[in-house]
């Protein structure tokens, strides 16, 4: 261990630095400088076992009250008592120390078997435990489903492969009527030793993966997996209220575990395809709809589509160009239940087109009619504030 950088700069705290500040330092180099993640490098094997005894002596709260009142030469290894100690106190294997901060995630200098916690921190495989029993992974579905099913619910069926235990050999690798023998290179224990430097590595065994048996005879049908790869038909409930990116899990539709783990879960991610009238926000839902000019100036009941059909809809003498009216609860149901949006109508008035010459006297009548009156506030708010961008200008 270096004696030129003291524990504190190891670690990059401060002297005043709390327990929790000591242990978040730590945690990060340690994962950084772990000789998993860099084999065969010495540097960072090194580096691994500075910090790791830095952490041992700051963590410890008489310890490192010795450590301030000593200073740094006290716990090196010219005021050692003794191979492997420090000021009087006897270091633990790094692996020990990682592995109690880690909760026994790291199998090494007699620290608990197992596999290697980066094993799941850096791969993607399924949970395994010292037996050799690994769970199954989750799956994901993605199902698209029509509006109105996302606003009723709906129950559907989807095919989804996954793996599932094998029925020749009921998930055991072994060829019916056989079984499995110990393991020869880790002798049954599902570990085996690697000494590295002044310590010793316990990890995986790699010929029996954990299980501390092997299979002499595979499966005939799944190749000793212990799962087959199958289509399986599910029936699942689309539930009313859900939205695009809705997640639903169904617990145990996964992928089957491996020498007794747990089966995996299903997740359906839903996508709601977009509706030719209505739009959605939230729980409201949104409609446009056209008028004539007419009922847009005198007012009157119309018709209007709703998701549980249609209603009548009452407009208000001189309604404007989108105006927003509101059906209280026409809205989509709550996933949780209990409430219900609304629907809200955005008015737009169509101006008509291909007008016959019939019509057209009968509104430049009106127009000359109306010409003086006070009927069109907006139209007259508006010059009103323009008023002084229209003199002195050019004229076109």
């Amino acid at each position: 261990m270096s004696s030129k950088q003291d524990f504190y700069e190891t670690l990059g705290v401060s002297k005043t630095a709390s327990p929790e500040e000591i242990k978040k330092a730590y945690r990060k180099l340690a994962i950084k400088y772990h000789p998993d993640k860099n084999s065969g490098n010495k540097e960072a094997e090194e580096k691994f076992k500075d910090i790791s005894h830095a952490y041992e002596i700051l963590s410890d709260e008489n310890k490192k009250a010795q450590y301030d009142q000593l200073g740094h030469d006290a716990f090196t290894s010219r005021g050692s008592s003794g191979p492997g100690s420090y000021g009087g106190f006897e270091f633990h294997d790094p692996y020990d120390i990682f592995s109690q901060f880690f909760g026994g995630g790291m199998g090494g200098g007699g620290g608990g078997g197992g596999s290697s916690i980066f094993e799941e921190l850096f791969t993607g495989g399924g949970r395994r435990s010292s037996t050799g029993a690994r769970d199954g992974s989750d799956l994901r579905f993605d199902i698209e489903i029509d509006f109105e099913e996302a606003v009723y619910g709906a129950d559907k069926k989807i095919k989804i492969p996954r793996l599932e235990t094998c029925d020749a050999c009921n998930g055991s690798g072994c060829e019916p009527g056989t079984g499995k023998s110990t393991c020869s290179k880790c002798r049954g224990t599902g570990n085996i030793s690697m000494s590295q430097g002044f310590f010793s590595i316990r990890q995986t065994c790699p010929n029996c993966h954990g299980a501390g048996q092997v299979i002499q005879n595979p499966c005939h049908k799944c190749g000793s997996e212990g799962r087959m790869r199958v289509e399986k038909t599910l029936k699942i409930h689309i539930p009313p209220g859900v939205d695009t990116g809705s997640r639903l899990r169904v617990s145990g539709e996964g992928e089957s575990g491996v020498r007794g783990g747990q089966t995996g879960d299903l997740y359906v991610v839903v996508h709601v395809r977009a509706h030719e009238i209505f739009q959605r926000d939230g729980l409201d839902i949104i409609c446009e709809l056209p008028i004539d000019f007419v009922t847009a100036s005198l007012g009157g009941l119309v018709e209007v589509p709703t998701i549980t059909g249609k209603t009548r809809l009452k407009i208000p003498e001189g309604t404007q160009n989108g105006t927003i009216l509101r059906l209280k609860g026409k809205g989509m149901p709550s996933l949780r239940g209990g409430q219900r949006g609304d629907q809200h109508i955005k008015v737009f008035v169509e101006v008509p087109t291909n007008l016959t010459h019939e019509q057209k006297d009968l509104l430049t009548k009106f127009k000359d009619i109306q010409a003086n009156s006070k009927n069109h506030p907006l139209i007259d708010t508006f010059f009103s504030k323009a008023k002084r961008f229209f003199t002195g200008g050019d004229e076109s």
